[in-house]
């Protein structure tokens, strides 16, 4: 068992490659004792490596000749959680694998964009993230968990690993898809600066905008006294009126609070008046949230 180890340090491998390196009896050997285990057509794997997700993603795309794709690319890329069974899969138009166990293979026309991690072929973030959406919108109810490609668009763009532009470009290639006009209103949300869920609840439902006051103006950059810059949820920046949503994961403990309280005071000091809302106000009372800002702002242009 250590000289398979040896040969497959990676817990997987193709048949024929594993053949060419030792030979035919061996690899039958070992596969009619159960020290392999045939995972797909012309893939073999060591017993221990059967629960790994990287064997058995590299598993996949070694049969498949193609890379890995959709929500499974998404576990690889770190922007979504580990998703049991299936793998999926992309090939070219012009191929038809055959079917295996635990893999669902799409085919494109579209020309794929292919990256590696740790050896293994995936999809660009960005084709990753639209085909997601996409299976995420034609999916049966229950098929894909709920907000999976949702939230991972809005986290990949607000760690800055894609870019809007290159979504929209991957967006336009596909044409007409299962979701693609609510792709479109979440880029223009998240390209005007929401980087959360609160914060495009805000946009909608909170945010005083034209035409009764100015635009706010989203992850707005401000240089505190010591120097350092800090980006505020929202602003009005005639007015200097900063908007802040607190989400109960972010700012719920006591050292949070300490922190917005010492950025709260050095905004004070610049003159700026700070409107802080909490996540359980934001969602029972958006309306009176909207007022307590327009009253603010409005008295505070009066006096500009």
């Amino acid at each position: 068992m250590r000289d398979l180890a040896e040969l497959l340090p990676l817990g997987v491998a193709s048949r024929v490659d594993l053949t060419l390196a030792t030979s035919t009896t061996s690899v039958t050997r070992w596969t009619s004792s159960g020290q392999l285990l045939h995972v797909h057509p012309g893939v073999v794997m060591l017993p221990s490596a059967v629960d790994d997700p990287h064997a058995r993603a590299r598993a996949a795309t070694l049969w498949a000749r193609g890379p890995l794709s959709h929500c499974s690319a998404l576990m690889l890329w770190g922007v979504a959680p580990l998703i049991d069974d299936p793998l999926h899969v992309t090939v070219s138009a012009d191929r038809s694998p055959r079917r295996t166990t635990g893999v669902v293979v799409h085919r494109t026309t579209v020309p794929l964009s292919i990256a590696h991690i740790d050896g293994i072929p995936l999809t660009s973030l960005a084709r990753s993230l639209v085909d997601t959406w996409d299976l995420a919108h034609r999916a049966r109810k229950g098929r894909l968990p709920g907000g999976l490609a949702r939230r991972a668009v809005i986290e990949s763009v607000r760690t800055r690993r894609v870019r809007v532009a290159s979504l929209r470009s991957e967006s336009a290639a596909r044409g007409i898809f299962a979701g693609s006009a609510a792709l479109g209103r979440l880029l223009d949300l998240v390209a005007g600066g929401c980087e959360s869920e609160l914060e495009i609840w805000g946009v909608k439902r909170v945010l005083p905008g034209p035409p009764t006051l100015p635009r706010p103006v989203q992850q707005h950059a401000v240089r505190l006294g010591s120097g350092r810059w800090i980006r505020l949820d929202a602003a009005y920046p005639d007015a200097l009126v900063a908007v802040e949503l607190d989400g109960a994961a972010f700012h719920g403990s006591r050292e949070a609070r300490e922190r917005d309280l010492r950025r709260d005071s050095a905004l004070a000091a610049l003159g700026w008046a700070v409107l802080r809302f909490s996540y359980a106000r934001l969602m029972a009372e958006p309306e009176g949230c909207r007022r307590e800002i327009e009253t603010v702002v409005r008295a505070r242009l009066a006096t500009c």
